[in-house]
């Protein structure tokens, strides 16, 4: 006969729901409300799996494990939370939890954890907690919940992480976290934006190079994967990075040994690999721009993060979040009303987190008094915005309506004729409000600098012609 399942829990009407869940399947169910009962439970009783809330009667219901594994070693635990952060995800991890929901949680998930766990032995030991408390991950929606899931299952590992999320989502926070988090932490964290490197530097970037390998190479240069040994990698972009440096990681991340740019002899490395990218690959690897052999070298654990319009209920705690941050940096103190915090969470925001963060400082800076209301926060975003979505979004239709109305492209052709027609009035938008700088008008449109030049070359466009026009 199965040992019975035991439910720790102080939340009368949950615990109600979880005990006729589980009676259901057949388990019998001891529940209890508070920490001092578990114990006295457990001195007495052997039980298949623990179920346990955070926040108990008498106590933190995690801080409290060590006790509970020094008799019960095997047994699993299953931690559930209202207390929703990264902080109680990664603590639910670092103390063997076997698994962890965050309330309110789905019952069948649960009880599918439940069955997995009442057959499963865990046989480890807490080995203490991380300090997570200042982590810049926030957010208790069930998109982010789900985040801090995945992070916490590769804490204890160095599975290749393939972070994936449209830009300013906060990939590379995440990235920061599985360091700071796992057993790397005490080795060098070390990011590097393929996207922002020239092509014909990228290997040397990440691989470093010899003295005389090329032009200006005076000295020997050590790159990205030696500074970041014993450590972990960070290759963020990793959708732009040329095809022959593609080529060469593929060969780093097989072999675990690295060649520099003219050199003889490999150098071993030990590093973990976390990428990341805004980018949807399949598409690229279908046309062949990015090698698929590598995407499934990168794409171990895949952690996808969600834009800020798909968890808008975490806005206010992230607003409050940055407004502390700001205060850190030298900004007044300031506060935000709910009604504020309300307007903010209509907006669109495209461009997600970093979006959020940019204009929270500026309302800091901004608000005569301490507390941010709606009025200021209309005012800035009515200046931002300028036009509403929708009449730039009309604005934008109408101008490729016309055009196409205008010249009557061949069958087969609307596409690469219409791509062509507007991709040349927006090189030479960038191009002019950067004064012809190439690399800067290459960081406005998000694109590599050769592909820039390539593309103005084809475009006919000299870029020279701007220089004057600042």
């Amino acid at each position: 006969m199965t040992d019975p399942i035991l439910l720790v829990e102080d939340d009368n009407s949950i615990a109600a729901v979880i005990v006729s869940a589980l009676e259901g399947e057949g388990y019998a169910v001891d529940r209890c409300a508070a920490i001092a009962a578990r114990d006295r439970l457990l001195a007495t009783q052997r039980y298949a799996c623990m179920l346990t809330d955070v926040m108990l009667e008498d106590g933190d219901g995690i801080a409290t494990l060590g006790k509970v594994r020094g008799s019960h070693p095997a047994m699993p635990i299953i931690i559930l939370s209202a207390q929703n952060t990264l902080d109680t995800a990664v603590r639910a991890s670092e103390n063997d939890a076997f698994e962890y929901f965050p309330k309110p949680f789905d019952l069948d998930e649960l009880i599918r954890a439940v069955r997995q766990a009442a057959g499963a032995s865990s046989g480890n030991v807490a080995e203490g907690q991380p300090d997570a408390g200042n982590l810049p991950l926030v957010g208790r929606s069930q998109a982010m919940q789900g985040v801090f899931r995945m992070i916490t299952r590769v804490l204890r590992n160095d599975l290749t992480v393939l972070v994936l999320g449209e830009s300013g989502t906060g990939k590379e926070l995440v990235a920061e976290a599985i360091h700071e988090l796992g057993a790397r932490k005490t080795g060098p964290f070390v990011a590097v934006n393929a996207a922002a490197i020239p092509r014909d530097l990228i290997e040397s970037e990440l691989f470093g190079h010899e003295k005389g390998a090329f032009t200006g190479a005076v000295g020997q240069a050590i790159g990205k994967f030696e500074q970041a040994n014993g450590g972990t990698l960070f290759l963020d972009e990793i959708g732009d990075m040329p095809l022959e440096a593609q080529t060469r990681l593929l060969r780093a991340l097989q072999s675990g040994r690295i060649r520099r740019v003219g050199g003889r002899q490999d150098v071993a490395v030990d590093v973990r690999i976390i990428a990341a990218t805004n980018r949807d690959l399949a598409p690229m690897i279908a046309s062949g721009r990015f090698r698929e052999d590598l995407f499934y070298r990168l794409n171990v654990v895949p952690i996808e993060l969600p834009p800020l319009r798909a968890r808008r209920e975490d806005i206010g705690a992230l607003a409050r979040h940055f407004l502390v941050l700001a205060e850190g940096e030298g900004l007044p103190r300031r506060q935000i009303d709910e009604a504020a915090v309300s307007l903010l969470e209509q907006q669109p925001w495209r461009g997600n987190v970093r979006e959020l963060r940019n204009l929270i400082y500026r309302l800091a800076l901004l608000a005569r008094n301490e507390v941010i209301d709606v009025e200021l926060a209309r005012e800035v975003l009515g200046k931002e915005q300028g036009h509403s979505a929708t009449e730039r979004s009309s604005s934008v239709d109408r101008a490729v309506m016309d055009w196409i109305e205008q010249h009557h492209p061949a069958p087969g052709a609307l596409y690469r004729a219409a791509s062509a027609a507007f991709e040349k009035p927006l090189f030479e938008h960038a191009l002019r409000v950067t004064a012809g700088n190439q690399l800067r008008a290459a960081e406005l449109l998000g694109i590599n600098r050769n592909t820039l030049r390539k593309r103005l070359g084809e475009l006919g466009i000299v870029a020279e012609a701007f220089s004057a026009r600042a």
